[in-house]
């Protein structure tokens, strides 16, 4: 079995502008490493900037590929860009603009048809998780993805992101963490032992430099998907540093 390339992925939400992608670029360039894979997520806007073959992807995809859907943007589209990647699902996402467990299926295959890699995002509210349903939320997430696709892909990424760590500073213990991303491998286990062992799992829970270390030591925590601290350059790049084995 190949070893998963550790993945670490910015995304800046309705953040940021076009210096700092400049800034971005340049450090990510200056930083360059084959044992680490890097994708800068920006908003849509800013995503036809050049970044000199540093990797980019989108924040969002439509269901379909044209038609009168005002304001969506297209897989076709975002390829057409040299995006190759796609956040999908995440927990803003879900809770803001109701994007259901089925949205985000069709959103994968969306993806997938236009040849780009999605980060498909799952996780639990703090309520879920005092009752400890975290495992049974997170699967049904991830059943709801792979039940409907035709085939299984080794350019699918996950992302584990509780609910109750996103912005606000909390963060899942390293165990709490691992415990989670191996139950996401049993579960993607269950439907081929092959996607489970080359699929790349992320953690996305208030990652910082001082945390990312120990995260990323562990067996199954494959990288992570960055909020706030993909909005400082030296942060971004101390963390893809600390991917590296």
């Amino acid at each position: 079995m190949a070893e998963r390339l550790p993945l670490v992925v910015a995304n800046w939400k309705l953040n940021g502008d076009k210096v700092l992608l400049a800034e971005m670029i340049d450090a990510l360039q200056a930083f360059e490493s084959n044992e680490v894979e890097t994708v800068v997520c920006p908003p849509f806007v800013y995503l036809n900037e050049n970044t000199n073959g540093v990797k980019k992807g989108a924040q969002n995809i439509a269901e379909v590929e044209s038609g009168a859907f005002t304001g969506e943007v297209s897989g076709r589209m975002l390829r057409d860009v040299g995006c190759q990647f796609v956040i999908i699902g995440h927990s803003e996402r879900r809770a803001m603009y109701g994007e259901t467990d089925a949205v985000v299926a069709k959103k994968v295959l969306a993806t997938l048809h236009a040849g780009l890699v999605p980060i498909i995002c799952v996780g639990e509210s703090e309520q879920q998780r005092e009752d400890e349903e975290t495992i049974a939320v997170i699967s049904k997430q991830i059943r709801a993805v792979l039940d409907d696709l035709p085939s299984y892909s080794d350019s699918l990424v996950f992302a584990y992101e509780p609910i109750w760590a996103i912005g606000t500073g909390k963060t899942a213990t390293t165990e709490q963490a691992e415990e989670v991303h191996a139950e996401i491998r049993k579960v993607l286990a269950s439907y081929n032992q092959e996607l489970a062992q080359e699929t790349r799992i992320l953690y996305g829970g208030s990652v910082k430099p001082d945390n990312s270390k120990e995260l990323f030591s562990s067996d199954n925590i494959d990288g992570g998907l960055i909020g706030g601290a993909s909005l400082d350059v030296e942060s971004f790049t101390t963390i893809c540093k600390n991917a590296v084995a």
